[in-house]
């Protein structure tokens, strides 16, 4: 069997799931040496692989300063970080795994896509979600012509009042000027699902949304800047840090930065970092809700909103010429309604993996990529989730004109748009 020899950027959350399920579940999967700067993630890695001390490096810029080692690099580092080692390993002639975004700003995007192009390498962003059960079901609907032409969606992004508050308010992606926008940091995801379903360009793009709840003007009379210190709410408050951390056990590898935390790193994560802080004592500016309207080719429309305010889970509604289709990712079947016989169909899921979070693996998401991408690798890959760096990267622009559209208040035509860069 022909061996993918991979290097690793980034020993996070997500480059430590891609690593540990490419050893668990594919055998051409080699994983040769690793990159971060925190000592235990590395050493994470190093264990898992049982690599040699000099296969382990502190940065990006250490491990890609040395001749190409292997045939591909997974690049998992944090969104603002993206950008440079992915030009880097594609000048040595990596292919690449890349996490999404495929970096924070557009003209970055452009570049990557230019610079792989230019050298014949491929460039897979990871878009997870094209590699569910639940959204290769909805595929196949649509391309067996189950619902005729498609005319419009409605898709939702449940984000979880949890995690929109661990992630988007405490978090890596609570401050845009330190990360990136929300719509990207969540979202390019549902942006690109909707393309890759409706298999066209997006034309124009308008959005709405703001900052509504996790701000001070609503922080409780008498909370302190740490729920730890004496928190009037504490009984009452879904954001305090010990019922999330302790009680909840929710992020806790998030929150300490570690992969194997104990109480005492909790403890230490709560009292001493923004993950302990009260929600409405931060200096968050991420979004907590936005809708986005999107246009394309051949008229069709989809509204796509992201919110915090729900309990989390993403749901879809897929209208046609002779059809609707109705999915929920919580649930095993999907349900089809044809026009013709007037009867509604639920579609089993094959293999449905309902538990979307970061805990399930985005829906099986995770696991999947990993499969297709040493299948890519091998030459072996059959399906249709993998997606070119171009077509991505249009994708991600979509999502740019999003956000410019939200903070401008204007349609966006995405020809002008493009031009514009």
């Amino acid at each position: 069997m022909k061996k993918i020899k991979v290097i690793l950027i980034g020993a996070g959350n997500r480059g430590t799931t891609y690593a540990r399920l490419g050893k668990e579940h594919c055998p051409e999967f080699e994983l040769v040496a690793v990159a971060d700067p925190k000592p235990h993630r590395r050493n994470y890695i190093r264990d898992m692989f049982d690599l040699p001390e000099s296969a382990c490096f502190e940065s990006w810029e250490d491990i890609l300063a040395l001749p190409k080692m292997a045939d591909a690099a997974i690049i998992a580092t944090q969104d603002d970080m993206h950008y440079e080692p992915a030009m880097k390993a594609i000048e040595l002639g990596y292919h690449l795994l890349l996490e999404k975004p495929a970096a924070p700003t557009p003209e970055e995007c452009l570049a990557i896509d230019r610079a792989a192009t230019a050298k014949g390498l491929e460039v897979i962003i990871c878009h997870v979600l094209r590699f569910t059960p639940f959204f290769t079901t909805l595929k196949r609907l649509i391309d067996e012509g189950r619902v005729g032409r498609v005319i419009n969606m409605i898709h939702l992004e449940g984000v979880g009042n949890i995690h929109q508050a661990h992630s988007y308010v405490r978090g890596n992606w609570g401050n845009v000027g330190r990360s990136t926008p929300m719509i990207l940091a969540k979202s390019c995801h549902d942006i690109d699902i909707v393309q890759w379903l409706l298999d066209q360009r997006c034309t124009r793009v308008q959005s709405f949304g703001s900052l509504s709840y996790f701000k001070a003007e609503n922080k409780p009379e008498g909370a302190p800047e740490f729920c730890v210190d004496g928190c009037p709410v504490e009984d009452t408050c879904p954001y305090h840090a010990g019922r999330i951390y302790h009680v909840l056990k929710k992020y806790v590898t998030h929150a300490t930065g570690k992969h194997q935390p104990t109480k005492e790193d909790v403890d230490y994560a709560i009292r001493n970092t923004n993950y302990g802080r009260c929600v409405f004592q931060l200096d968050n500016d991420a979004v907590d809700h936005q809708v986005v309207n999107l246009e394309y080719e051949d008229g069709a429309t989809v509204s796509f909103t992201m919110s915090g305010f729900n309990k989390g889970g993403r749901k879809i509604r897929i209208m046609g010429t002779k059809g609707e289709i109705y999915g929920d990712m919580s649930q095993k079947t999907v349900s089809l309604y044809d026009f013709e016989t007037m009867k509604t169909e639920e579609i089993p899921i094959v293999n449905a993996v309902t538990d979307e979070s970061i805990f399930g693996g985005h829906g099986g998401g995770d696991l999947g990529i990993i499969k297709a991408f040493c299948q890519f690798m091998t030459g072996t890959y059959t399906g249709n989730s993998i997606t070119d760096i171009t077509t991505s990267v249009e994708n991600h622009l979509a999502t740019f004109a999003a956000e410019d559209a939200r903070l401008s208040g204007t349609v966006i035509k995405m020809d002008e748009y493009k031009k514009s860069l």
